[in-house]
C-alpha cells in the first residue's frame, strides 16, 4: 500500500507541475485550495498554501495572469518572464504534494520530473502560441490562452483527483512536445 501511496503522490506532483507550465498559478491555487479544505495532506513544510494569506495571494496572482494573456503583446512579454517561474512554480508545486517521501527524493523527484514536465508543457504552449500569433498577427492569440487556462485547470484539477491518469496525460503531452520539437530540428 505504501508503493501505491508514493507513486500516487509523485504522479500527482508531476501532473500539477506540468499544469505549472500552461498557467504558472493555476496549480499553485488549486493545490492550495485542496490543502485548505482538507482533501489533501500537504508534504512537511508546505501546509502554507493552503493558509488564507496564501489563497488571497494566489487567487490573485492567478487572475492577473489569466487576464493578462488576453492583452495582444503583453502575452509575448509575460512568456519571458514566466519561463523561470513556471519551473520554479512547478518544481514547488511538485514538491508540496509529495508526503510520501523523504525530504532530499522529494525535493530530487520535483526539480528532476516536475521541473521537466513543466518545460515540456511550457515549451509546448510557448510554440502554439508563437506560431499562432505569427498565423493570425495575435488576433487568434486569445483562443490560445483559453486552451492553456482550460489546460492548466484540467490538468490540475485530473492532478488532485486521478493522479496516475493526469500522469498519463503529462506523458502525452510531453511525447506531443519532443514529436514537435523533434519535427522542427529536422532540415528541410
Amino acid at each position: 500500500m505504501e508503493e501505491l501511496d508514493v507513486a500516487l503522490s509523485v504522479g500527482m506532483g508531476v501532473a500539477l507541475a506540468a499544469a505549472a507550465g500552461f498557467r504558472v498559478f493555476v496549480p499553485l491555487l488549486a493545490t492550495g485550495l485542496a490543502i485548505h479544505f482538507g482533501g489533501l495532506q500537504a508534504a512537511a513544510g508546505f501546509e502554507w498554501l493552503g493558509e488564507p494569506w496564501a489563497l488571497v495571494t494566489l487567487g490573485v496572482a492567478t487572475v492577473l495572469e489569466v487576464a493578462a494573456y488576453y492583452v495582444p503583446g503583453v502575452d509575448h512579454v509575460l512568456d519571458a518572464i514566466a519561463a523561470p517561474l513556471a519551473l520554479v512554480a512547478g518544481v514547488v508545486v511538485a514538491a508540496s504534494v509529495m508526503a510520501d517521501l523523504p525530504g532530499w527524493l522529494r525535493w530530487l523527484a520535483a526539480i528532476v520530473a516536475g521541473g521537466s514536465a513543466t518545460a515540456a508543457t511550457y515549451s509546448l504552449s510557448s510554440l502554439v502560441r508563437a506560431k499562432s500569433g505569427v498565423a493570425t498577427g495575435g488576433l487568434g492569440n486569445p483562443i490560445v490562452a483559453s486552451g492553456e487556462l482550460v489546460s492548466a485547470a484540467g490538468l490540475a484539477l485530473l492532478a488532485l483527483l486521478v493522479p496516475l491518469l493526469a500522469l498519463a496525460a503529462v506523458a502525452a503531452l510531453v511525447l506531443l512536445a519532443l514529436r514537435r520539437l523533434l519535427r522542427r530540428r529536422r532540415p528541410a
